[in-house]
């Protein structure tokens, strides 16, 4: 199917309409960023620039893409769709045909192209800037690095830039920031510092920016390491905002404590209750959190997805029903129609737990040595309310509940 068509002015990227800017769009999603972060900055006077944002542009909630985890709702912003149109139910997922459990951050598992690309099809400027390399094929699906009017890199690999495939080189020398660590708020730094200089010498007509949850994973709202984090994108968002782009923000997920008193991880093993009921290998849990990059959450969170033969789906939901602390175990169809996700990588049970409480496999299959702080995760409906914020107004139709994936619909056609 060809998903882009130019109507006047407009383009039109998975069936929906967005105006050509006349003013540079950069749209940033904060990964892990719940409001309170936000909130306790601006209380301590560390985010002047963001409270004065909020005061006079937007300041609003959004609903995330469930799973509440970074793979599905960084592509439902760049696509402006929910899982079931572009595929990305997780960082995971188990084949049934291959018999295999595989990583979906190859973009050959996206199904539908990206706003960024249809808007260079349509002769505009983009730019994309990322914290890890696990997004950056996926999000960067469809740009045509030859023409010189797409970038599109990582922090993580920015010494690795080449023109062929990023459409730019040298990115280090042009950010003026050395190659930060993965598991680093520096990460995080680093795309808004490239943005900046983007925004400035490349001049794109449309932006998107993606963080790292490092530091979400690690520190609460209000704590020092979290405000120092915020105090650092505040000053970004005071030049980006300097620039005369329209800025809008939102994130992907929230975050939540997922520990017990004494700071170990509160899990419920779901392989391990699953095992004693039903005997090993007969069911199979799929925790779609797990990537390269689990140093600080471990693969836990508050989404997972079980697949199992058809006779025994209904016994286990029942099961799982009676268990403390799962807030959501549903068949297959009812998780597709409910939370818009693609049916064929999904598997025949979905379950969330509560807001202090994550899922495992067993216990003995998650390596916890990297978790210095105790456990803040992500996944479930607790984690699902995320910020919008713009740096002018924009005009909300009456009884219209946002999803965070409206956001370029929000810079490019709400905005007042």
């Amino acid at each position: 199917m060809n998903t882009y068509v130019k109507i006047g002015a407009d383009v039109v990227a998975n069936g929906r309409s967005y105006r050509r800017p006349d003013t540079p769009v950069v749209v940033i999603c904060i990964d892990g960023s719940e409001p309170g972060y936000i909130e306790a900055a601006i209380e301590k006077g560390l985010a002047p620039n963001l409270d004065r944002l909020m005061k006079t542009g937007a300041n609003t909630t959004a609903l995330s893409v469930i799973p509440s985890f970074t793979n599905p709702n960084n592509l439902s912003i760049i696509t402006g769709r929910p899982p079931a149109v572009h595929g990305i139910a997780g960082n995971y997922f188990y084949d049934r045909e291959k018999n295999e459990e595989v990583m979906m951050n190859d973009a050959r598992f996206l199904r539908a192209p990206t706003i960024l690309a249809e808007f260079q099809k349509a002769g505009l400027k983009v730019a994309m800037v990322t914290a890890k390399d696990k997004l950056r094929t996926l999000l960067g699906k469809g740009l045509d690095f030859s023409t010189g009017t797409a970038i599109a890199f990582s922090s993580e690999k920015a010494d690795k830039a080449k023109l062929a495939d990023n459409g730019i080189e040298h990115v280090l020398d042009f950010v003026g920031l050395p190659l930060p660590e993965v598991y680093s708020a520096d990460l995080s730094e680093f795309v808004f510092a490239a943005g900046v200089k983007l925004l400035k010498t490349f001049k794109p007509d449309l932006m998107y920016l993606s963080t790292t949850d490092y530091v979400q994973h690690k520190a609460a709202p209000g704590s020092k390491v979290a405000d120092d984090f915020y105090a650092m994108f505040d000053r970004y968002v005071g030049e980006l905002d300097a620039a005369g782009c329209i800025l809008v923000m939102t994130a992907d997920h929230g975050m939540n404590d997922k520990h017990l008193a004494n700071g170990e991880p509160d899990v419920i093993y779901l392989q391990e209750i699953l095992d004693e009921h039903y005997g090993a290998g007969s069911t199979r849990v799929i925790l779609p959190i797990t990537d390269p990059y689990v140093a600080h959450h471990g693969a836990l969170g508050s989404f997972a997805t079980i697949y199992a033969d058809e006779g025994k789906c209904g016994d286990i939901i029942g099961l799982l029903k009676g268990t403390e602390g799962i807030d959501v175990a549903i068949p297959s169809a009812e998780a597709c129609e409910r939370f818009e996700l693609p049916a064929d990588r999904i598997g025949d049970v979905v379950v969330l737990s509560s807001r202090h409480k994550v899922l495992g496999t067993a216990r003995a299959r998650h390596d916890l040595s990297g978790l210095t702080e105790p456990l803040r995760s992500h996944g479930g409906l607790t984690e699902q309310r995320v910020p919008i914020i713009a740096n002018r107004g924009i005009d909300v139709p009456a009884g219209r509940t946002l999803r965070n994936f409206d956001v370029f619909e929000v810079a490019l056609n709400l905005v007042s």
